[in-house]
């Protein structure tokens, strides 16, 4: 578990990479930095923080904050279970328990969180920021940086399907735990409420948003008190802390207990997600949180449901709701059903956020995105992948039918996507804060240990169903890898096939071509040649407007773009114009929003007098080295359903035209 919440944006690594530590381009910062999110001088900072922590709690914490619903029962009764004798849960607990310590407080909130892109993170962000260099010079690993960041972000969308379906159904099955009446219900219920959950999206979270924090707080507030409960009967258990009994627990069990680790690993699934939601909150409110509340609540409740198997450990069939009386069952199964909600709201938002960002990065088709929040620009909806999503997850439920069977298929993917990050960390503290390798290997060495370990002992669980998550990570990586490597094939043919602009220019002294009133506008991928479109619409129709503007939008690899740099207007012989218009990989372009800028830096027009020329190009497979022709087909398809430039970019559909080639790849 640990997608990314609710971030993210689109599109092409094509960016330039900007002027180096310190640059407003670049986005980069000489030494870490905390995000501006979070101001702490003040009073009224004070207040924000506080109130941003809370808010902090509904978003980021959702996910990591539900593992104690399965993941001590899993160390005892899944498919590497171990028998629940006293040293081995006292050794459990002592793994679990610095598990939480090494990967998420020290590994992510206080290293990895360091690591910010202008205030940004999520393994995209930290991909982006690893491959920054002074204009200039090049990154021999880019390549290297590319591969595992992308395949770190579809690794992720494993999690955010099994996210919703475990917590889900790990929920609900507390019904049977209080009645085994619920048994035949238990698929049927989560199904519903998933269903519901997929239905509401389209909402957007801000309507419910403000209750999250405090329902989060609610319910880390009573696992702590349901672990104080029992752990009063045993206070012996607080011995677990020391990393002695780990240490015992790997040396009596050898192999088998290695394979625990697996299960272990399931407390800190959530942890990439402090990381990803940093934008939102800052890392300061993250912190705080999990220091003053989260991190004791989840200690406490596990200590809790130790001591409750030492007392009696045919208790590991479900610890976590055993520890509640018998009356507070089913109150507390509506709370962890709504705790898991939000915790699948937090990956499903994710995947929308990962999916933002790939496409302004390049390495997705364009998708219908939809803010469904006007003041929070974190806040959309994808309604194709909402769909697809929704397919998934109840594929993934009635295929495997419980929440210990989806334990087994749950992280391989999050194990992976850590490691990498572990990877992109080091290059960033070595290359854009100048840490010494004497320094940054032995503090990364310590963490990718720790997630190889975890790694190694959940690579058992392929067969078990972990082969899901990596099978989806290939095939979208595949569609990822093949897209960029398309768009940058046809754009090339494209420069190919295309005129300079100055020999375009140059050939009017001879011929001049007929002008028209009005303002056409073309848009391009390359603002020194000149648009397909424009010699299309010279050699048919044999005009040319008075005013031409050349619209080249070009994504960077910054989340973020000063509003005063984010459009340049270059004025050109003979009425033309070139516009150069610049996006982070965390905002959504927009024609209207460049088109206002255009005005307030002197470009005049009318826009009922303007016309939006755009290209289309129909996409033919061939043998030509490239790519495999299987690779040119898919990317073919995927082009023909890509969203039209026209809604992706908001461009006003009655001023459009649209002239079509064809392209061989």
């Amino acid at each position: 578990m640990g997608a990314p919440g609710a971030v993210g944006n689109q599109r092409s690594v094509q960016a330039s990479v900007a002027a180096g530590p310190g640059s407003a381009k670049a986005g980069a910062v000489n030494a870490p930095s905390e995000s501006p999110a979070a101001p702490t001088d003040g009073p009224d900072s004070h207040k924000r923080i506080a109130m941003l922590a809370l808010s902090a709690l509904g978003i980021v914490f959702g996910d990591i904050g539900t593992s104690p619903l399965y993941a001590l029962r899993e160390c005892f009764t899944g498919p590497h279970g171990i028998t629940p004798t006293p040293a081995n849960v006292m050794g459990v607990l002592s793994l679990i328990f610095w598990s939480l310590i090494i990967v998420v407080s020290v590994k992510y909130l206080l290293f990895v969180m360091r690591a910010d892109n202008r205030g940004e993170g999520g393994i995209l962000a930290l991909m982006a920021l690893a491959m920054q260099r002074p204009r200039g010079q090049s990154h021999r690993a880019r390549p290297v940086l590319i591969t595992l960041g992308i395949f770190g972000a579809a690794l992720l969308y494993g999690d955010g399907l099994i996210t919703p379906a475990i917590s889900v159904l790990s929920a609900v099955e507390g019904l049977s735990v209080a009645t085994p009446v619920f048994e035949p219900y238990i698929i049927p219920i989560s199904l519903i409420i998933l269903g519901l959950l997929f239905l509401v999206q389209r909402k957007g979270t801000g309507g419910i948003g403000a209750v999250f924090g405090p329902f989060m707080a609610l319910w880390f507030v009573v696992i702590a008190v349901l672990g104080v409960k029992e752990l009063l009967h045993n206070p012996a258990v607080l011995w677990s802390l020391s990393p002695v009994h780990g240490v015992h627990f790997f040396i009596d069990n050898g192999g088998h207990g290695f394979l625990v680790l697996g299960a272990v690993f399931l407390v800190v699934t959530g942890g990439e997600a402090l990381y990803a939601d940093m934008g939102h909150f800052g890392a300061g409110p993250i912190k705080r949180a999990w220091f003053a509340l989260v991190l004791p609540s989840l200690v406490l409740n596990y200590l809790g449901q130790g001591a409750l198997l030492l007392r009696h450990a045919e208790a590991a069939r479900n610890p976590f709701f055993l520890l509640a009386p018998d009356w507070a069952r089913y109150p507390l199964v509506a709370l962890a059903t709504g705790a898991a909600v939000i915790a699948s709201q937090a990956l499903i938002s994710g995947s929308f956020s990962i999916t933002r960002q790939a496409m302004q990065l390049g390495y997705s088709p364009r998708m219908e995105v939809v803010h469904t929040s006007a003041e929070e620009m974190g806040q959309i909806y994808l309604p194709g992948l909402n769909g697809v999503l929704l397919v998934g997850v109840v594929a993934l439920v009635l295929g495997f039918g419980s929440s210990s069977r989806l334990a087994a298929a749950y992280g391989i993917a999050v194990t992976t996507t850590m490691a990498i990050t572990t990877v992109l960390a080091y290059v960033v503290a070595r290359e854009r804060w100048s840490v010494s390798r004497a320094v940054a290997l032995p503090i990364a060495g310590v963490f990718l240990l720790v997630d190889l370990s975890f790694f190694g002992a959940n690579a058992v669980k392929i067969s078990d169903g972990g082969w899901f998550p990596l099978l989806l990570a290939v095939c979208i990586f595949t569609l990822m890898t093949t897209w960029k490597r398309g768009r940058d094939i046809l754009a090339a043919k494209l420069r190919a096939a295309s005129l300079g602009l100055k020999d375009l220019l140059g050939s009017f002294g001879d011929h001049p071509p007929v002008r028209v009133p009005g303002t056409a506008i073309f848009m391009t991928g390359n603002p020194e040649g000149t648009p397909p479109a424009l010699l299309h619409n010279l050699k048919h129709n044999k005009i040319l407007h008075e005013q031409v503007v050349l619209l080249t939008i070009i994504p960077e690899e910054i989340p973020h773009i000063v509003a005063g740099e984010r459009v340049e207007v270059e004025p050109l012989e003979q009425g033309f114009v070139r516009v150069i218009a610049r996006y982070g990989f965390m905002e959504n372009p927009s024609i209207p929003d460049v088109l206002k800028r255009c005005r307030e830096k002197g470009l005049q027009f009318q826009l009922m007098g303007t016309s939006f020329f755009l290209g289309r190009e129909t996409l033919i497979p061939t043998k030509k080295p490239g790519m495999a022709v299987w690779r040119e087909a898919l990317f073919s398809w995927m082009s023909r359903n890509a969203r039209s430039a026209t809604a992706y970019f908001r461009i006003p559909p009655n001023r459009v035209v649209e002239l079509g080639s064809q392209v061989e790849l």
